[in-house]
């Protein structure tokens, strides 16, 4: 999960103005993993994108390294920081 909470925080740092903010936390709940991807209140637009396109995205690419590295089912949150 470590692998996966660093392409999180380098997917999502490439998008954000404000870099230092973002933080990558997992956890495990039953049989899924959880992924929460906190960004600044500012930087929530540029994540999340025009009609959602931009999370969608970054939904399926972390989706796909999961898969390629057996890391079973994910579930991906955006929050933002106050």
């Amino acid at each position: 999960m470590e692998n996966l909470e660093n392409y999180a925080l380098f997917l999502v740092k490439s998008i954000c103005k404000d870099q230092d903010s973002v933080k990558v936390e997992s956890k495990e709940e039953n049989d899924l993993n959880i992924v929460d991807i906190y960004v600044n209140e500012s930087d929530m637009g540029s994540v999340i994108g025009k009609s959602g396109k931009m999370a969608s995205s970054l939904r399926t690419l972390l989706i796909a390294y999961a898969y390629l590295n057996n890391l079973g089912k994910i579930r991906i949150n955006f929050n933002s920081l106050t």
